[in-house]
């Protein structure tokens, strides 16, 4: 809790135990960690497939799976003291893992502990591999989750009527599940892009071109172990790079998230409408306050904690965008210290993820008030009326109705007046008379229930 209390970061103080999921991935021991397996089963490639090296035996096998299976806080602790005299990060693992060799039957090898690879070889692989691992075993179930809410919402709420609203005004009716159910597709189309999203990766050398390991093993074929390297590890190999991977493959994942995160802004502003409008109720829990002076109050600070923090997720996503693309020639490091921010782009991801499911929890549709307001306002079905006129062949049909409701509020014994003046075929006036703001719904629940159905 002190450490908590002292941090500069919400995401490592308010936030910390939001985002402890994503510490497995985007730490800096995860990321010490992920570069050091990398370097062992590269090692290890050398042997079983470049046949750069002699052959392993089995113990040596098992030394170099332990290293990867027990690396801990305190080797990685190992490893920055030795950055420290190095100034050098990926240089320091090499010797952290050359010193762990060394009293081993592979002191023999040590000299093809990162053989031939610039430290972008090692780097761009592993947070490849934290993005793909932490989208299928973090973000992704998040996701779902929310997906799932607005599932629940469809169908319980899909034939509750609502008065819908086009520029703030008073629109026609639609119902509340048929709402949810526009933001449940367009997250499921997304999700869709988000799961099936294949990540890229580079072994090349200092400019991408195996100038190093052709100069010193010519009689491998590097383009090919290059390939079969990266997608042994679940990677797309991208063989055409400078010394870093063009990082277009990042951005356009981060894109989708970003597109994700703009749906939800979406979602959380109508539903704090909804709640300020008193559609939505939120349920109470009797040890929050509200106000520190109106007693009152129930604010809809999930919804707004959402918001926030969508915000910022989106202004690194952003960033990313603009910043990533572009490289000075081979490479430049500017691209190093925006890399190590991804873990906080995704948090404040994550955070507003939470937020937002806490609050879908908490809020429930008051019927009472959505029925009140559309009896309240029977110009909205003046959309039907003018229709049914001009399927009649009445003429002028819409300026006789715009002459008597426009920016005016409509009772429905003003609308019943109206139609009973109205001089037109019985049969017609009896298709007016049906209309009702409550009943006025079109198709909204068969499209909600078939948006329950869509793959």
């Amino acid at each position: 809790m002190s450490d908590e209390l002292l941090a500069i970061s919400p995401l490592d103080g308010r936030y910390a135990h939001a985002i402890d999921a994503l510490r497995d991935y985007f730490s800096e021991f995860a990321f010490i960690r992920d570069r050091a397996r990398l370097e062992v089963a590269y090692f290890t490639a050398l042997s079983q497939d470049a046949h750069l090296i002699r052959e392993l035996t089995p113990t040596e096998l098992d030394i170099l799976q332990s290293l990867n299976d027990s690396f801990s806080l305190d080797e990685a602790q190992q490893c920055k003291e030795i950055e420290q005299v190095t100034r050098h990060d990926v240089k320091a693992i090499e010797s952290f893992l050359r010193a762990r060799l060394a009293p081993t039957s592979l002191s023999d090898l040590l000299e093809f502990l990162h053989f031939g690879l610039t430290s972008e070889d090692v780097n761009n692989l592993a947070q490849s591999l934290e993005l793909r691992e932490s989208r299928d075993k973090v973000i992704l179930p998040a996701l779902d989750g929310i997906i799932e809410q607005l599932g629940g919402f469809i169908r319980e709420y899909k034939s509750m009527p609502m008065l819908a609203r086009t520029h703030g005004q008073p629109a026609v009716p639609t119902t509340f599940g048929k709402e949810m159910s526009v933001f449940y597709i367009r997250l499921r189309k997304q999700r869709a892009v988000l799961s099936t999203f294949g990540f890229e990766g580079k072994l090349n050398g200092a400019v991408g071109n195996f100038n190093a390991l052709v100069s010193a093993a010519p009689q491998v074929d590097w383009l090919a172990f290059s390939e079969g390297f990266i997608h042994s590890l679940g990677l797309q190999s991208n063989l055409v790079t400078t010394q870093i991977i063009p990082y277009d493959n990042w951005i356009r994942f981060f894109y989708t998230l970003h597109l994700i995160n703009s749906i939800l802004l979406d979602l959380v502003q109508d539903i704090w409408h909804y709640i300020s409008n008193g559609y939505l109720k939120l349920k109470l829990v009797a040890t929050e306050v509200g106000s520190s002076t109106m007693p009152q109050k129930v604010n809809p600070i999930d919804f707004e904690n959402a918001e926030g923090n969508l915000g910022l997720a989106n202004a690194l996503f952003a960033h990313y965008a603009s910043k990533l693309p572009i490289s000075r020639l081979q490479r430049d490091l500017s691209d190093s210290t925006v890399r190590r921010t991804f873990g906080t782009a995704l948090g404040h991801t994550l955070v507003a993820w939470v937020s937002l499911a806490r609050g879908l929890g908490r809020i429930e549709a008051d019927e009472f008030a959505m029925r009140t307001d559309l009896e309240a306002h029977w110009e909205v079905v003046t959309e039907g009326a003018q229709t049914i006129l001009r399927s009649a062949g009445v003429h002028e049909a819409y300026d006789r109705l715009k002459a008597m409701v426009r920016g005016k509020q409509l009772t429905q014994e003003m609308f019943n007046k109206w139609v009973e003046d109205l001089p037109c075929d019985k049969s017609v006036k009896e298709k007016l008379r049906a209309l009702s703001p409550l009943t006025y719904i079109g198709l909204a629940e068969r499209i909600a229930e078939r948006a329950l159905t869509e793959e």
